[in-house]
């Protein structure tokens, strides 16, 4: 098994899937390989000295018999749905009561009446449908009557058409008076425009003018600018003599803040001297303190200077902007002066001469205006009597059309010509002959409404006929039916009828089928029946296990005899029990008890053998040949000679069958015979394993 291990062996599965995965290999489920693969320990020595009710219960253990129960009730079960089943084909055929032979030369007969029925009425159909398509001719001549009727009443005079004539006259009249108005303005506006030109371009006096003007206004400018430049240069020296005044004041304070300060440096330099000690400042050794009186407050000198320094800069500062005001303004003046110069090269003529031209070439604007207005109003004017005089032309033409289209409405009818010069006259002479015309059609209309009528009597009384008849063969049809409907009818009854034959055979057909499957599953609840009876008997169960029982005994005897050298054989009892023939003893019979330990370890193992060799056989389930079995037998009780037997067996049950054989156990002395073996030894790291060979 080491080498098993450290070849790289896998795995096939691990835990709780070993239990399926042994089932998959060996074909066995987990009670069957305990009892064919691995052996417990004392399993089958208990089975050797068993009585026969425990073997037997034992057997029915081994052999899974409790699966002809599953069976037994398989077999009810199968009773019950078969018997079901025959209850329901009984109860189908039931209603299927009216399905025999009589049923169908009935259904026969009403087939072939209603084919006879069909040639009979073939003819008076044909005379119906020929019937109503007079009457639908009929209606659609009386339709058109009414049609034409309908149209005279529709004829009627528009309401224009009376006033029509004079409205045109009456437009006409006014279109040509607005013509000659829009003439004669239109040749005033024309005088207007020539004494507008000949005025001229009102341009070159109105720039004469603007130069004027604009001469006039720079002359005033310049006399305030050439005011404001002196009163600035009249200002400027007052500013320079204060920025004087503020500079001697500047540098005056400065000049009495230095010599402040001097004193407040001698007087503090006085505070520190000592008499007989070196002057810091002359280096002489002083003989005698010298008195200064209190400095005075440097704050105070300070602020001084900074008041003057202040007052100056201001100074400077006013100084500076009324120079550059006074440039400015000076500048300013001349930019004046030299536009005034230029203006008066363009000065051209006096201002009353030019402003009286314009004055005229104003006049004569208004007045063109007032022409192009008059002219423009007079022309909308006409136009507007033009659109109205085209509408009612249009209008006009229209009404003709109209009258030409009513016409032509009621020209089959015989409508007259009419005149073409007057509108009013002509629709007056199409009215008078629509009366005439009216009358005449509403006596036409009389005559085909009786005709209608006495039609329509005729083929009702003859369809009436039909329909009787046709009710009289269980032909059911409306009062009112067409040629159509009727023949659909009694098609629909032919049809009906064959469908109805149709259904009494197919129903014949399926009554057959029902009785055969009804008979064949009341045959199979009677079968299932008969099986479950047969297993609910006591004997089955001990008639199984006494037949199982016969053939385990047969296969271990033969084993047997093997693995004791021909001493024993197994045989069943005359009460069940097993028994040992003892050919050393000049065959005598005893029972499996008396054999000593050695020995009955040889008869338990070939019964176990022989379990092993015939439960796929045996059991319900079905199973595979094993060719390997495991001994978890316990052999620490046996003494020597019981020891070196079943060593013997087992050697000898090793090489005479081609079955792999293990055995589990803590015996040395068996363990040491055992050819190949694995021993497993514990030690705390754990266990190990250790394969060892003879």
């Amino acid at each position: 098994m080491a080498e098993l291990l450290t070849a790289g062996a896998r795995p096939l599965a691990e835990g709780e899937a070993v239990t399926g995965e042994v089932q998959r290999i060996t074909g066995l489920e987990y009670r069957y390989f305990t009892q064919c693969v691995v052996l417990p320990q004392g399993r089958f020595a208990e089975f050797l000295h068993a009585k026969p009710a425990q073997r037997q219960d034992l057997l029915v253990q081994l052999l899974d018999a409790s699966v002809y129960e599953d069976i037994r009730q398989r077999a009810v079960r199968e009773e019950d749905a078969a018997a079901s089943s025959a209850a329901f084909a009984r109860r189908q055929l039931a209603e299927l009561s009216g399905a025999d032979e009589e049923a169908e030369r009935a259904a026969r007969a009403r087939l072939e009446s209603l084919g006879a029925v069909a040639g009979l009425i073939a003819a008076e159909v044909e005379e119906l449908r020929e019937r109503d398509a007079a009457l639908r001719a009929k209606e659609q001549e009386r339709r058109e009557a009414a049609g034409l009727l309908a149209t005279l009443g529709r004829l009627a005079m528009p309401a224009e058409a009376a006033t029509l004539a004079e409205s045109l006259r009456a437009a006409a009249d006014e279109t040509a008076a607005l013509a000659a108005r829009v003439a004669g303005l239109e040749e005033r506006e024309q005088e207007a425009e020539q004494a507008l030109a000949a005025l001229g371009d009102r341009t070159a006096p109105a720039r004469a003018l603007a130069v004027l003007d604009e001469h006039a206004r720079l002359t005033r400018e310049h006399s305030v600018a050439a005011g404001r430049a002196a009163e600035a240069a009249r200002a400027v020296p007052p500013l320079a003599e204060r920025v004087a005044r503020a500079r001697e004041a500047l540098a005056e304070a400065e000049a009495r803040l230095e010599r402040e300060r001097t004193a407040n440096a001698a007087a503090a330099l006085a505070a520190r001297l000592a008499v007989g000690e070196p002057c810091p400042a002359c280096l002489r050794e002083v003989t005698e303190l010298p008195h200064h009186p209190a400095p005075a407050d440097l704050r105070a000198a300070e602020r001084a200077v900074r008041e003057a320094r202040t007052a100056a800069e201001r100074a400077q500062a006013a100084h500076a902007a009324a120079e550059v005001e006074a440039a400015r303004l000076a500048q300013a003046e001349g930019d004046l002066t030299r536009r005034l110069t230029e203006l008066a090269a363009q000065v051209s003529g006096d201002r009353a001469t030019i402003e009286a031209r314009l004055a005229a070439i104003e006049a004569a604007e208004k007045e063109a205006g007032r022409a192009r207005q008059e002219a423009r109003a007079g022309r909308d004017r006409l136009r507007a009597a033009e659109r109205h005089a085209e509408g009612l032309r249009r209008t006009a033409e229209r009404s003709w059309h109209d009258l030409a289209a009513a016409r032509d409405t009621v020209v089959a009818l015989g409508a007259p010509p009419l005149p073409r010069d007057d509108l009013h006259a002509a629709w007056r002479a199409l009215l008078a002959w629509r009366d005439e015309a009216a009358g005449r059609q509403r006596a036409a209309l009389q005559a085909l409404d009786a005709e209608l009528a006495e039609a329509v009597r005729e083929r009702d009384a003859r369809r009436a006929r039909l329909v009787a008849g046709l009710r009289a063969r269980e032909v059911r049809v409306p009062d009112d039916a067409g040629p159509d409907q009727i023949a659909r009818e009694v098609t629909a009854a032919t049809v009906r009828a064959e469908a109805a034959l149709h259904k009494v055979r197919e129903d014949r057909a399926r009554a057959a089928k029902l009785e055969e499957r009804a008979r064949e599953l009341e045959q199979q609840a009677q079968v299932a029946h008969e099986l479950a009876q047969l297993l609910r008997a006591n004997q089955f169960e001990r008639w199984l296990c006494a037949e199982a029982l016969e053939l385990l005994v047969a296969a271990a005897s033969e084993t047997l005899r093997e693995l004791s050298d021909g001493q024993y054989e197994l045989v069943l009892g005359a009460r069940g029990e097993i028994e040992v023939i003892d050919y050393a003893e000049a065959g005598m019979r005893r029972n499996a008890r008396t054999l000593s330990g050695g020995e009955t370890f040889q008869a338990a193992l070939a019964l176990a053998l022989a379990l092993s060799d015939q439960v796929a056989g045996l059991a319900a389930a079905a199973a595979r040949s094993l060719d390997s079995i495991f001994l978890d037998e316990g052999f620490g009780t046996l003494d020597p000679a019981t020891l070196d037997t079943v060593a013997t067996t087992l050697e000898r049950l090793a090489s005479s069958r081609e079955r792999m054989v293990g055995v589990v156990t803590h015996v040395p002395a068996l363990a040491e015979r055992v050819p190949v073996r694995f021993e497993i030894t514990r030690d705390g790291s754990g266990s190990h394993v250790r394969k060892r060979t003879l």
